[in-house]
């Protein structure tokens, strides 16, 4: 295994950004930037040993910051906080004191805000282990960033094993009570982006779903049964998608009320014979089918677009400060954040 650490180019203000390309024996690359933490390439076998990479993302930080890519933001592989996910209208009230947030999504607060975790610089730390290679990104987030409060010590910790597990740990800690919730917002495409998602395969354990309106928790948790949303079984995710005016947009409930480590899901293609299975400590499953994935033209050739990439975001539910009865992302100055996702990938 090893790991290099090379020039990704330089922010709008001039400022130097790394890329970290992390290879293990069995030729499986993934390449972090510390711009946003992102995620930019994840190269993996396929079926005949043929590499390939099933993330969406750019070789240049100059398309991440292009107003192409920024006009109909998708996310590509970042993190993305204080708190990801909608927060309706972008209100909540902590310990008695109302707040108000960036509304950067129709009416409602998204991911962080107009300049969240995503479009930060983080610092970086190289990890080598005997059994795992890795990078650790850091920020500090300061009261009041995007309207959220207290100073934030945001910790992202990215490893590859020769098991071919991609992990994901998140750590974050405060100096006054706040709320976070943080993921990762890797899109995949099994096939290389030779085909769209509607033909991958999809098994979630999840027999519930926070029900929502315009993508807002209504408060309900309802079962699957009888919807497009059951994916108990595996199935395709295009067999049901039609009905669906923006196709999958909705957090599943895992039912891990104890944060333990638990089978979240697996995605495959069968032409590919790729396959990628998610382990969380998290409560919920978002899944996000790329509608609103902008077409580009990068260095003259069109690429993505609508579903060109399927996202399986695991974190807390959408809107949680705003509905006590989900679990809870209020965090303390003396507690400690800490949560897990591990992503495995195969071929076979």
């Amino acid at each position: 295994m090893k790991i290099t650490k090379t020039h990704f180019g330089k922010t709008n203000e001039g400022i130097e950004v790394d890329l970290f390309t992390l290879i293990n024996d069995n030729q499986m690359t993934v390449k972090i930037t510390n711009y946003g933490a992102i995620i930019t390439a994840i190269e993996t076998l396929d079926k005949n040993g043929e590499l390939a990479n099933i993330a969406c993302g750019f070789e240049k930080l100059e398309t991440y910051l292009s107003p192409e890519y920024l006009g109909s933001y998708p996310y590509f592989g970042c993190i993305c906080g204080r708190v990801c996910n909608r927060i309706a209208e972008g209100k909540f009230t902590l310990e008695g004191k109302n707040y108000s947030l960036a509304v950067n999504n129709g009416p409602n607060h998204l991911h962080g805000g107009i300049v969240g975790y995503d479009r930060r610089l983080w610092t970086s730390e190289i990890l080598k282990e005997n059994e795992l290679i890795g990078v650790k990104l850091s920020y500090l987030s300061p009261d009041m960033e995007e309207g959220y409060p207290g100073n934030l010590r945001v910790t992202c910790t990215y490893t590859l094993n020769n098991y071919n597990e991609l992990a994901m740990e998140y750590g974050a800690e405060t100096d006054q009570t706040t709320i976070v919730n943080l993921t990762n917002h890797t899109y995949f495409n099994l096939t290389g982006g030779r085909d769209t998602i509607l033909n991958h395969e999809l098994e979630l354990p999840a027999k519930l779903v926070t029900e929502a309106v315009g993508n807002i928790p209504t408060g309900n948790i309802v079962s699957v049964e009888g919807t497009p949303f059951n994916f108990l079984n595996k199935k395709k995710l295009g067999k049901d998608i039609e009905p669906l005016f923006d196709g999958y947009d909705l957090n599943f409930v895992l039912e891990n009320t104890e944060g333990n480590l638990v089978f979240a899901g697996c995605l495959s293609e069968e032409t590919s014979g790729r396959m990628v299975e998610v382990h969380t400590t998290q409560p919920g499953i978002h899944l996000y089918t790329g509608y609103w994935i902008p077409e580009m033209t990068i260095d003259g050739h069109k690429k993505f677009g609508r579903y060109s990439g399927v996202a399986l975001e695991t974190q807390h539910y959408p809107d949680s400060i705003n509905n006590p009865h989900f679990p809870p992302v209020t965090l303390a100055p003396g507690q400690h954040f800490y949560e897990k996702t591990i992503y495995t990938f195969g071929a076979k």
